[in-house]
C-alpha cells in the first residue's frame, strides 16, 4: 500500500487503519513524492488525494496509468471533490475506486482489500503460479 495525502493527519488516519488490518503501509506527502517512491514500494493500492501541492492526484494517477510499470496498480482516489463530473474524471482516468471524504474508514479498509486481492491475483496469473 501506498497512502498518499498531503494532510498528515489524514495520511496517518489511513495509514494507521491499514495496517491494523494487516497491510503494510508506506506513505508520500504529494503526487510528486510518489511518483519518485512508488517503483522502489511497488504497492498493489495506491490511495491518492486529488488536491495537492507540486502533483496533483488527477496528473499522478494519469501518469500512474500511463507508466509501462505501474499502469497495473490499483489507484483509490479519496478526496472533497464529490461532483459527479469529478467522479467521471476519475473513472476516465481509469482509476479504480473514488471515495468522498470525509470517508469511512470501513468502506476504504473494504475497498483497499477488494482492490489488493484483485491485484494478487492478476500478479499471481502473470507470474505463472
Amino acid at each position: 500500500m501506498l497512502v498518499v495525502d498531503d494532510d498528515d493527519v489524514i495520511r496517518q488516519l489511513i495509514a494507521v487503519n491499514l495496517t491494523l488490518e494487516g497491510f503494510q503501509v508506506d506513505t508520500a506527502s504529494d503526487g510528486q513524492d510518489c511518483l519518485d517512491r512508488v517503483l522502489d514500494v511497488m504497492p498493489d493500492v495506491i490511495t491518492l488525494d486529488v488536491m495537492m501541492p507540486r502533483l496533483d492526484g488527477w496528473m499522478t494517477a494519469t501518469r500512474l496509468r500511463n507508466g509501462a510499470r505501474t499502469g497495473h496498480i490499483k489507484v483509490v482516489l479519496i478526496t472533497a471533490r464529490a461532483q459527479e463530473d469529478d467522479k467521471r474524471r476519475g473513472l476516465g482516468i481509469g482509476v479504480d475506486a473514488y471515495l468522498t471524504k470525509p470517508f469511512d474508514p470501513a468502506e476504504l479498509i473494504q475497498v483497499v482489500r477488494d482492490l489488493a486481492s484483485t491485484a494478487r491475483t492478476a500478479r499471481s496469473g502473470r507470474n505463472g503460479t
